[in-house]
């Protein structure tokens, strides 16, 4: 396999970004859950202390309180765990800041299985769906360290809700830093004619490893990183469906209700049928254990991904 460079957790990218945006903009403000550590704000904190607000374990409260603030002009980023920023305040997600339409960016730290060995209670696998069946608010899954910079500086000004979804993984550098990376337009890491990953977050590293496997063995396959679930780039999935023999979605989450769902809802509605499978976690207690051990038991993993490659192509 090829050696790629790492880089830094997208956490640390938001972290460091957001610091220099707010330097410039007494507007933008942090607001958080007791999560300053988790959420690699301390430095943020100790150097703007004026402008984050530290609310305690109180996700409801959080919410109520980021949705008022930017009522009145503030660029708010509103900081907490995702397993449980989108379980105990969807109410406030719904009402506060999605019906009255206000522009808060919602940032769920440690998401999917980042605290796997914690176990369900510390699981997000629920996030996305939940989200999604909300109406007025933007959902974007950064895989890396380029997407989530570009990502972070978009979403100061962004005039709709938006919900920004980070693990906690040391990321490679998959992305050049001088590509343009838009909310809504996916983000094409290399096209293929056999087989195409379509993946977001944590889960496009695998989906890059398999694709080199393959390709080693005269596969043609490309990688999408389809960052943005709300607004779903649907051109760049009809591209890939058209120009592939198969698609495999991959995501670190249920497999209800997420990528692989919107992406066969999509083409199912358009007859387009290519052959498709969904990679992410099923109706099953999930397994304990880091998030490496719980990506390979679900087979979100190059060998698991190409094997499947292989077996959808072959089956033909």
């Amino acid at each position: 396999m090829q050696t790629l460079l790492m880089g830094k957790t997208n956490l640390d990218v938001f972290a460091e970004t957001l610091l220099s945006l707010a330097q410039q903009d007494r507007n933008i403000l942090a607001v958080t859950t007791d999560s300053r550590g988790s959420g690699r704000l301390v430095k943020y904190g100790e150097t703007l202390p004026d402008q984050i607000v530290e609310i305690g374990i109180a996700e409801q409260n959080m919410v109520g309180i980021s949705a008022g603030l930017a009522s009145t002009g503030k660029h708010v980023f509103a900081v907490a765990p995702a397993c449980f920023l989108v379980a105990r305040a969807v109410e406030q997600i719904k009402n506060d800041v999605v019906y009255s339409d206000q522009p808060v960016k919602l940032i769920g730290i440690s998401a999917g299985v980042s605290y796997g060995s914690l176990g369900f209670t510390h699981h997000s696998t629920h996030d996305l769906a939940t989200l999604l069946a909300l109406y007025n608010l933007d959902i974007v899954v950064p895989a890396d360290n380029a997407e989530t910079r570009a990502v972070i500086k978009a979403a100061v000004n962004y005039p709709r809700p938006l919900y920004i979804r980070f693990g906690k993984k040391a990321m490679p550098l998959l992305t050049p830093e001088d590509k343009p990376i838009e909310i809504g337009k996916a983000n094409i890491l290399e096209r293929g004619s056999d087989v195409v990953f379509i993946g977001n977050g944590e889960t496009v590293l695998p989906a890059w490893q398999a694709r080199e496997l393959l390709e080693a063995q005269g596969v043609s396959t490309g990688v999408i990183s389809m960052h943005t679930l709300r607004p779903l780039d649907r051109a760049a999935l009809l591209e890939a469906a058209a120009s592939a023999k198969v698609l495999i979605t991959c995501e670190e989450h249920s497999v209800n209700g997420g990528l692989g769902s919107l992406c066969a809802s999509i083409l199912m509605q358009e007859n387009i049928y290519t052959p498709m499978r969904i990679f992410g976690f099923p109706d099953e207690p999930i397994v304990t254990g880091n998030q490496t051990e719980i990506f390979n038991h679900y087979g979100i993993s190059a060998q698991g991904l190409a094997d499947t490659a292989l077996s959808l192509l072959h089956s033909r």
